[in-house]
Parts: C-alpha cells; structure tokens; sequence
C-alpha cells in the first residue's frame, strides 16, 4: 500500500460547504514552503503526495506543485470539488503536469441537497461534468461523500446512481462529520446522530461488495458498521501500524500521526473490537457515547480481512495490549461524560 501524505495548498473554496472542516483562515502556503513539505515527504519515504484545501484547484500553486512533485518521483492526486476540473482543457493541463488520481466530494445524487449542502448553484452540474471527463483523462477518480443530515438516508442511493452513472468509478471513502473548530459549529443542523445514517451506510457498503467496488469509512465507530469493520481507515491504520502526514494551513501546522484513536466509552470497556477501534470522534462534545455498543466477537477475522492474511502472534499480541488504550488528547475526561450524560440523547 502507498504512504501518502497530505498537504493543503489553500483554505480558499468557491463554494461553502455547511460543514467544511477546513474553511478560509487567512493562511496561504507559498512556493517556497509547496516544495519544502514536498521534499519531507519524500525524506520521509512517502509514496505521493494528496493536494488538498479548501478547494486546492484554485491555488495558484496547484500546477506547480504537481509539477515539482513528478519532479521528485512522487506521485499526485487532488481532493477537490469538481469545479475547476468542468474546464476539460485545465484537466488536461493538470493531467499533463503530473495529477494521477482525483478524490472528487460529491454528497449527494439529488442535484437540490449538493447544491443546498455546497451553498452554490450550480456545484452539482459542475462536478458530474469534471466526473464524465475522467475516462478520457485517462486517470481514475474515487468518490468523497461527508455524512450529515442531509444525505444520512439516501447514502446507499447515491452509490447506486454513481455506479451506474459513471461506472469508471471503483472506490468510495465516507467521512462521518468534524463538528469541532470550523463551519458546522455554524450549522449544527447538519451534525447527524450516529443512529441515523448506520442503515444507509450498511447498505451502500453491501451494495458496492455485491458490486465489486471498494471502499473506506472515517470517523465511524466499528459497532456501526459491524459487518464492514475491516474497511475503517482507522481500524487499517492500527492493524497494519501506519501513519499519516498532514501538512494544515492553521495552527495544527505539519502533522505527524501514528495514533488513531478518537474518545472511548463505558460500551467500549468491555468491547472485543476495543483494540483495532478509534472510538467515537468528538465524544462528549458533540457525539453522545450512549450510542456506543459493545461488540463481543472475535476481532481476528477482522484483522485477516484487512492483511489478506493470517496475523503473525506478535501483532496480534502488540494489538491486544492495545486494550483500554486511551488517547491522551481525544479522551474526555470523566466529569466531561458525566455532564454529557445529562442531555437528552
């Protein structure tokens, strides 16, 4: 598997996603410091490198980056919103200069919720254009979905509708919603209770292995997708014992992550899973670990699933010590679930 790391070129976006964990903060990455985290990853071993933003497309330093990037034998992929990717001859541009791979974030198939999730009319339109370009790019494209309000109950249509839309598509990543820090404290509205999407999402996952895609969920606990266990990114982090590189335009600045646990729960203290799961994202702040629930089989299958083969006894013995493993800056403290405890789930 390839190590990729992350480096946000802009917080600047065209449109404004309700949710944007990662809005405009006034920060701009300069060329100077572009192939500086370029040339770190590739200190570091890293395969390639995911420029990101805000909307990285915009950013005057996109071309260049892909550029210098293929110049260090790394190769380039974008998270982006599709936008800028509608124009087929600044594609090929991009294409030319060394971007591989695209991530696009579409959050729904009804063209009304995209464009109400997005804040721009249009955004929808926009995005399915830069999606029919890609088979004669001659790059691959995988879908970003964010989980909220909005789209918690149609999430195995919208995987329907891409299939069949764009069966050139093969893989899909669904991130369960960063309340914390950036836009959706603005529009809390759109933070969904775990319990909400949990069909949805098992029923996207089923479709897609009934129709030979692949796919990865982030920020969902195992006990809500159970049967999918071994696709968590998390959960395949802490198994095959990576990391990941984060370079933000804010205060959190290069990030080096080799642990992935979020917050931990009563249901968790007695939870089988409890070694090979991150937990519950923003627990006691915004998410309610009531609605956590322990899982009390074997995690072994799990963990063959993700390695394609059988563990050898010292990782299975290095990840059982992860049992009661808490993280030092994700955990609430106990007053913290104490209070939570007393608002209405």
């Amino acid at each position: 598997m390839a190590n990729l790391g992350y480096l946000q070129l802009t917080r600047n976006c065209y449109q404004k996603c309700q949710f944007c964990s990662n809005p405009p903060s006034g920060v701009h990455l300069d060329d100077k410091e572009m192939r500086a985290n370029i040339d770190r990853l590739v200190e570091m071993g890293y395969d390639g490198v995911i420029l990101t933003g805000g909307e990285p497309t915009i950013s005057e330093l996109f071309l260049p980056a892909l550029q210098y990037a293929r110049e260090r034998n790394l190769f380039s992929r974008v998270i982006t919103n599709g936008q800028k990717l509608a124009d087929k001859d600044f594609f090929k541009r991009c294409v030319d200069a060394g971007l591989s791979h695209i991530h696009v974030s579409l959050h729904s198939y009804r063209r009304e919720v995209h464009d109400f999730i997005t804040q721009y009319r249009g955004a929808w339109d926009l995005l399915v254009k830069c999606l029919g370009h890609v088979p004669e790019m001659g790059i691959t494209s995988d879908i970003n979905t964010v989980i909220n309000v909005y789209n918690c109950d149609h999430l195995h249509e919208n995987v329907q509708w891409i299939c069949e839309s764009f069966p050139h598509i093969r893989h899909f990543v669904w991130n369960n919603m960063d309340p914390d820090g950036n836009r959706a404290e603005e529009n809390p509205d759109c933070i969904p209770r775990h319990y909400e999407f949990q069909v949805s999402l098992e029923k996207a996952m089923d479709y897609l292995v009934r129709n030979g895609r692949s796919f990865r969920a982030e920020r969902v606990p195992l006990c809500f997708m159970r049967r999918f266990a071994w696709a968590s990114t998390e959960t395949r982090k802490i198994i095959k014992e990576e990391e990941r590189c984060i370079r933000f335009l804010d205060f959190k600045g290069f990030i080096h992550q080799k642990e992935f646990l979020h917050g931990k729960g009563y249901a968790c203290d007695v939870c089988r899973f409890d070694p090979i799961c991150a937990g519950m994202f923003s627990m006691a702040k915004t998410y309610d670990e009531r609605e956590l629930s322990p899982i009390f089989e074997d995690p072994t299958d799990v963990i063959v699933e993700v390695l394609g083969r059988e563990p050898s006894p010292e990782l299975l013995e290095r990840l059982q010590r992860r049992r009661g493993r808490r993280s030092r800056t994700e955990q609430p403290s106990m007053e913290k679930r104490q209070q939570a405890m007393l608002r209405p789930l």
